[in-house]
């Protein structure tokens, strides 16, 4: 997942606005989102390499999702997936700021952000030097760094989420894919320095990425209603950048 934009108590209907692109290598085996055999409560993508998941929703209304954290300067640790992560988090009954004290107690991860929320509160964490931060009211965006990093996928994703907040049902639901359908890369001077070479920066700066072999996997949107009602939807690409079936579930929350 390499861009996540989220409004926090802005709209009218939702108390969570989620719009989500998840950037992966087409090789990586995937399964569209659908509920869980093993934990029937949880909806989301799977990762069938490592079993976890980017982005999910449970019945009771916890959320969970996952970017990695871009440094080609240093080597990528062996260790459990970032994407357990999500499932674990989605499995239990923590609140974000309990999860975040024990989030590597099985094992160092390669460098991650991670963002969570139930019906009560909401937080990042990293393990990338970021302090755990409860997320109040307002609009946050993250991609491949820490929270709100200024990269330009990042500002212009914010800005485009606050105007789209004006919108509800299928405008809003319009609004945010198109938003996270942008392909516009970032000019060289708005580009930032993770250690990957200058072409790789550009190929990885809009917020849809097409490139041989790896890109956008999947736009998702997430809408958390006032009154428990969950909207959730993937629009999932193959390489040769055809949409597959669109997934879109609408359930109410769970005790």
């Amino acid at each position: 997942m390499c861009l996540i934009l989220i409004a926090i108590d802005q709209h009218d209907e939702y108390s969570i606005v989620l719009a989500a692109n998840r950037d992966e290598f087409f090789q990586r085996p995937t399964a569209p989102a659908d509920f869980w055999d093993d934990t029937p409560h949880i909806l989301g993508g799977r990762d069938l390499s490592k079993g976890g998941g980017w982005l999910g929703v449970s019945r009771q209304g916890r959320w969970c999702a996952v970017t990695n954290f871009r440094d080609g300067r240093q080597e990528t640790p062996a260790g459990p997936s970032r994407g357990s992560l999500v499932s674990r988090f989605l499995a239990g009954n923590l609140e974000p700021s309990e999860f975040a004290a024990g989030l590597d107690a099985d094992g160092p991860r390669a460098g991650y952000n991670l963002v969570m929320g139930n019906s009560t509160s909401s937080g990042y964490a990293s393990n990338r030097g970021a302090p755990f931060t409860t997320l109040s009211t307002g609009v946050y965006g993250l991609s491949n760094h820490l929270l709100d990093t200024p990269w330009r996928k990042v500002q212009r994703g914010k800005i485009l989420l606050r105007h789209a907040l004006n919108a509800s049902g299928d405008g809003l639901r319009t609004r945010l894919f198109r938003i996270l359908s942008d392909r516009t890369p970032a000019a060289d001077d708005e580009l930032p320095d993770t250690g990957v070479g200058l072409e790789r920066e550009r190929m990885l700066s809009p917020a849809f990425i097409h490139a041989p072999g790896y890109g956008t996997r999947c736009s998702t949107v997430l809408l958390v209603g006032r009154a428990g009602d969950i909207f959730f939807e993937e629009r999932a690409f193959n390489e040769q950048q055809d949409p597959l079936p669109v997934r879109r579930f609408a359930f109410r929350t769970q005790p």
